[in-house]
């Protein structure tokens, strides 16, 4: 089958990265998948024409509303797969919800990538019972014409979650990583925490700048890095001016995901600050490569992180340093934190589940519940 998909392919992103894989996937089953910005189209009369001259079959688009609303109208069956603003935020602004809704009555079927995600579209937008197969039996009837969906039906969600496989670059310099950061420290006794977003409100990177910042003062050796790409250019100069007034707190662009993944590996934690996440790349990539997560509490990542045990939640940034308070320090937060008991379980293949289990575990206390 010939299919479209649709996505906001800003390089380096959460929403580029996971699109590349669900190509791979189709691609992989045997499926023609061009992947396309939905930026690049600027009405639906664009999409009609690429339909006609690709002679595309079917269609998908990864967030409902950016590329949802070029679907629609096109005469042939198209799904859809849930970002996480177009829940989170877009849903608030009257407009983009209404099209939104009307996008999802004419999906033949849409997939979160978590059951709350799941039921907050349902809570939106409230349908109809249908037949309850999986979303890809929908997908695999479309050439066949065999299957006539009800675009009323709230079984059209089916939850399916992101697949991660990390490749770390065999050539990547931590020190020199660390000189390109401007922290002139030994990587020895060293507490880098990776905070990997777009420069844009929603992720909202400057919400645990202060406290990184004193905490920097009373232990020298933690550092706080922000990395990722200037998406937003005015909230980018304001990010700028405040980590270059901030001590302990560094700015690194866009990497290459390979050398993003060596970061990674290398820092002592990843760090979610964002105000909504459907389902976090970067978390899941740092449970793949066992480096401690520390997530805000949002529905999102609470989805992802179970408290305690495959991570820490924090709802402001001095719960944050309690929460770590909590595993006694910092040396017990990292040894022998996160060590996997189902690793065999782990699938890293495109759209496959992420499965891996992994606790957190002090050198001499019990696991964590504290909530």
């Amino acid at each position: 089958m010939r299919l479209l998909f649709l996505a906001v392919l800003r390089r380096h992103t959460g929403n580029a990265i996971t699109a590349q894989r669900v190509r791979d996937h189709l691609e992989a089953a045997g499926h023609v998948c061009i992947l396309k910005d939905a930026l690049d189209f600027e009405s639906p009369s664009e999409i009609s024409s690429f339909i006609k001259a690709e002679s595309l079959e079917a269609a998908m688009a990864l967030h409902l509303y950016r590329g949802g609303r070029l679907l629609p109208g096109h005469g042939i069956p198209f799904g859809i797969i849930f970002g996480g603003t177009d829940l989170n935020e877009d849903v608030k602004q009257g407009e983009k919800n209404k099209v939104m809704g009307k996008v999802l009555e004419e999906a033949r079927f849409a997939v979160a990538f978590t059951e709350s995600m799941k039921e907050t579209a349902q809570r939106q937008w409230k349908y109809r019972k249908q037949d309850r197969s999986h979303w890809l039996s929908h997908a695999r009837s479309w050439h066949r014409g065999a299957q006539k969906a009800d675009p009323h039906a709230k079984d059209k969600i089916y939850v399916q979650s992101q697949g991660i496989a990390t490749v770390p670059s065999t050539t990547f310099n931590w020190n020199t990583f660390l000189q390109r950061s401007e922290i002139n420290q030994s990587a020895d006794n060293l507490h880098v925490f990776l905070l990997i977003c777009g420069l844009r409100e929603v992720k909202d990177p400057l919400y645990l700048v202060d406290a990184f910042s004193e905490w920097h003062r009373e232990e020298p050796n933690v550092y706080m890095v922000i990395v990722g790409p200037e998406v937003d250019p005015v909230f980018t100069r304001e990010v700028k001016a405040k980590v270059k007034r901030t001590a302990g707190v560094r700015l690194i662009g866009e990497m290459a995901q390979e050398d993003l993944h060596a970061v990674v590996k290398n820092c002592f934690a990843v760090v979610n600050s964002s105000v909504s996440e459907g389902m976090s790349a970067a978390i899941l990539e740092a449970m793949d490569l066992e480096v401690p997560v520390l997530a805000r509490n949002i529905p999102g990542n609470a989805a992802v992180v179970k408290h305690g045990v495959t991570g820490l939640l924090f709802s402001s940034p001095q719960v944050m340093k309690l929460r770590l308070a909590c595993v006694g320090s910092l040396a017990a937060l990292q040894n022998p934190i996160l060590a996997p008991r189902n690793a065999s379980n782990t699938n890293k293949g495109g759209a496959s589940r992420w499965r891996k289990s992994k606790t957190w575990r002090s050198p001499s206390s019990p696991q964590i519940h504290q909530k």
